[in-house]
């Protein structure tokens, strides 16, 4: 039976790792960080080989596959005029690889870092007394002195010079760069041995012992190595260098795909770069990442795929899926990319405008950032026909569906990939789309809605000034600009004050319930009085009459009699039902109201912190 691994197990010197390194025949993926390793992890490596102890093992990848191509680059301290293409790319222990490189195989000091994270160059040395001493430490046998290899006091007095050979052989201090240079190594030997001729033979006895005991163990030293062949997926190669890269920084596809179309000189950074900055017009769409923008691109290309599919007679087994998971993304290709990055930042856009005109301002408002993705996709396929009013009109169900349902928190890139040719498909006559299907609101979930962690939470109150809610002060409807030059933001109704000394429960208190949205000068007249009180204090400073002052609460979903009593009960109550109409209109599709809506509140439960006043920027 064939082996099917798709890798192979080796052990392979360290000098002719760092030999193929040298040459530009092993190199690093484009999305590899910088090196960043500091002094004393450099001189703790060094001790280690020294000693024959593991360092770990290296990993790297075959190159040649075309569906796996990253833009090569050489290791820090390579100096090639004209660099090969790689034979192998290192996927871990690029750290270690490069130290090593920069310590025993250059012919320049290592840039490094000191402690305190300060840029400064070094060469290593062995100090020989030390590392031969029966009781010596290795890690303090290692030394590292500055690029003139003159040691000073905090007051730039010398301490110590080995800026020659002869100083260096005086001290007893053996450069490690060294040890792979026959040559220069058999200069420094001669020079070490006949430095001072009374002691020579003492020397020479000193030196063998030391090339036997430690210059060999770094000629001889074996690194193990785990060698994935060019046959590897892309998507395997990615995440076993997620898997091993650990401590590093995240990698995202994004950077992924830089790596990958760098090969093909295409800079997806820079081009990221010039999208974002149209789409940061927008504050509601501010937060979408590069991430984002490639689900939708992919998302766009598969769908294409299949299309193209089942025009050429494919079987059903032969149709591609339409998918923006991980591995999907991994596959687009640039060729696609180029061909539906504009129809991807056109469905934002357009997303943002939609969302205007649900009266969702802000990034923050949004319920759900992620329902961007299938919004922006439906949209960039949609063009122009999105703004016909009945296509509107089944876009912003399905999207309330999506808020109230609560269906975008996770498992999400399979519903994305249902959404984009259901909701087509709905809009063109065909069944009701998954989502809405799966969209119920429990009335019972409308008191538990307490914080803007919750997408239901942002999105009953954005629904309240989509259908109507007016200003408090002014009694216009809350657009855009008032949004942010008078800084709205959700308030209590009943301050949370006045619920504490009425015993009212924190829960209800502090749900959405007895939340709308309100401006900052309002809700510093609200204060912590009593409705009755402050609606008072707004009639008269705002000139509305008492009459006008109703219609407004009335907008809010508000009972204008209960409130003005001071009666929570009575509020509470008949604005919970209200809220769930709206919810219902939105969705449309009825809530079951045969469930028990009262609930329980633990005798641990607090009121949320009070309201601040939000600067919006």
């Amino acid at each position: 039976m064939p082996s099917i691994t798709t890798f192979d197990s080796t052990k392979e010197s360290l000098h002719e790792i760092l030999c193929s390194i040298k040459e530009g025949k092993t190199q690093l993926p484009d999305f590899q960080r910088g090196w960043v390793w500091d002094d004393e992890h450099i001189k703790s490596l060094l001790a280690s080989i020294s000693l024959s102890y593991p360092i770990g093992t290296v990993m790297m990848l075959e190159t040649g596959n075309d569906d796996v191509r990253f833009k090569p680059r050489l290791l820090e301290g390579v100096d090639l005029g004209s660099a090969p293409y790689p034979e192998r790319l290192i996927l871990d222990g690029q750290q270690r690889l490069t130290s090593l490189f920069q310590a025993l195989f250059s012919n320049n000091p290592v840039s490094t870092r000191d402690a305190r994270g300060k840029p400064i160059k070094r060469w290593y040395y062995l100090d020989i007394a030390k590392a031969l001493s029966q009781n010596g430490d290795r890690e303090e046998a290692i030394v590292s002195l500055p690029e003139d290899r003159i040691v000073r006091n905090f007051r730039g007095e010398v301490i110590a010079d080995y800026s020659d050979t002869e100083k260096e052989c005086a001290a007893g201090l053996f450069p490690l760069r060294l040890v792979y240079d026959v040559s220069a190594l058999t200069d420094w030997m001669m020079k070490y041995i006949n430095l001072d001729p009374e002691h020579g033979q003492e020397h020479l006895s000193r030196w063998n012992t030391l090339v036997q005991e430690i210059v060999q163990r770094y000629q001889q030293y074996q690194v193990p190595l785990i060698l994935l062949r060019k046959e590897t997926p892309k998507e395997a190669v990615c995440q076993v260098f997620e898997k091993v890269n650990t401590g590093g920084v995240s990698l995202t596809v994004f950077e992924l795909l830089t790596a990958t179309y760098a090969a093909d000189d295409f800079n997806l950074r820079e081009d990221w770069e010039e999208r974002r900055k149209r789409l940061n017009q927008h504050k509601v769409i501010q937060a979408v990442k590069n991430t984002d923008f490639l689900q939708v691109v992919t998302l766009l290309a598969t769908r294409a795929r299949q299309l193209e599919a089942i025009a050429q007679g494919a079987t059903q087994d032969e149709i591609p899926a339409i998918s923006c998971k991980r591995k999907e993304v991994l596959r687009l290709t640039l060729a696609e990319y180029k061909a539906f990055a504009d129809q991807a930042l056109d469905g934002f856009e357009r997303a943002a405008r939609l969302l205007h005109m649900q009266k969702i301002f802000s990034s923050k408002d949004l319920p759900y950032p992620t329902q961007l993705v299938p919004l922006a996709a439906i949209l960039a396929v949609l063009g122009g026909r999105s703004e016909l009013d009945g296509v509107r009109a089944k876009i912003m169900r399905w999207y309330w569906c999506g808020v109230f349902g609560e269906l975008y928190g996770s498992g999400i890139e399979t519903r994305f990939a249902k959404d984009l040719p259901q909701v087509l498909a709905w809009v063109d006559g065909g069944p009701e789309p998954d989502s809405i299907n799966d969209a119920h609101f429990a009335p019972e979930r409308i008191l538990t809605l307490r914080t803007r962690n919750s997408a239901a939470y942002k999105g009953l109150a954005c629904l309240l000034m989509h259908d109507g809610g007016l200003d408090f002060r002014t009694g216009v409807p809350i657009d855009i600009q008032l949004y942010f030059d008078d800084q709205m933001d959700i308030h209590h109704l009943f301050p949370q004050e006045w619920c504490r000394k009425h015993g009212i429960d924190p829960e209800r208190c502090d749900s959405i319930v007895n939340k709308t949205v309100l401006s900052a000068k309002t809700n510093r007249m609200i204060g912590s009085n009593a409705p009755s009180d402050y609606l008072i204090r707004i009639e008269k400073n705002s000139g509305i009459t008492r009459e006008r002052m109703d219609e407004i609460l009335r907008s809010h979903a508000i009972d204008p009699e209960a409130f003005r009593a001071d009666d929570f009960d009575a509020f509470f109550k008949a604005r919970e039902e209200a809220l769930l109409r709206r919810i219902e209109v939105a969705m449309g599709k009825p809530i079951a109201r045969d469930v028990d809506t009262e609930m329980e509140v633990p005798e641990t439960a607090q009121y949320e912190e009070e309201d601040k006043e939000e600067i919006l920027p």
